[in-house]
């Protein structure tokens, strides 16, 4: 069949991202209803197989039945059955923060060391590459829960739990001012110095 033959080899173009049904319609020129018959005639034979994409769940791809979905149109780890599983990647950050406190003392890890040790422990259902456990530790950044600390000696970054911020230290305006009126340093029971002019909060413990 002419048209099938068509149909199959637009869809093998495509690779692992799929083509859409409308651009197959466009592309061979051939009648939706006409269309739909050849998708279950190569469905059937296993050919060819129907996928949604996580941008566009209400429309159709398909793609050569023996291909793996690209992470463009799945979502990657990141997604269950096209829905963004956040309690998946939440238990992913957790482990992630306690591998920054407690790995090497809490001194430094590195993005290898951390990816290791989520493989060694087995805390993905999937198989992270370092992109992803990448991606993990930029939301930790972001959310100010760990920094950049220097890098190791292969020159590989180190991250750290971040400083946490308390609320304003509670003095008084006056405790800032010398008798001249001219601000001075104050140093806090938890042995943080304030300089002049510096944002008044310190460190929590």
């Amino acid at each position: 069949d002419v048209a099938a033959r068509m149909v199959y080899q637009l869809i093998e173009k495509a690779g692992n991202k799929g083509i859409w049904t409308k651009d197959i319609r466009i592309q061979s020129n051939i009648q939706q209803q006409a269309l739909n018959k050849i998708f279950k005639k190569l469905e059937d034979r296993r050919l060819i197989k129907p996928i949604k994409a996580v941008t566009a769940k209400a429309k159709k791809l398909y793609m050569v039945y023996d291909l793996q979905p690209a992470k463009e149109i799945t979502g990657g780890p990141w997604y269950t059955e096209l829905e963004f599983d956040h309690e998946f990647v939440s238990e992913l950050r957790t482990f992630v923060m306690m591998c920054v406190r407690k790995m090497n003392g809490g001194k430094g890890v590195s993005l290898k060391e951390i990816a290791n040790k989520m493989k060694e422990a087995n805390v993905s259902r999937v198989e992270l590459n370092l992109t992803e456990v990448q991606q993990l530790v930029q939301t930790l950044a972001f959310d100010y829960m760990i920094e950049h600390n220097g890098t190791n000696l292969n020159g590989e970054a180190l991250f750290v739990a971040a400083r946490r911020c308390s609320s304003c230290c509670e003095f008084k305006w006056w405790e800032v001012l010398d008798d001249d009126f001219h601000f001075r340093d104050i140093r806090f029971e938890d042995g943080v110095l304030l300089s002049k002019h510096e944002p008044h909060h310190h460190t929590a413990s």
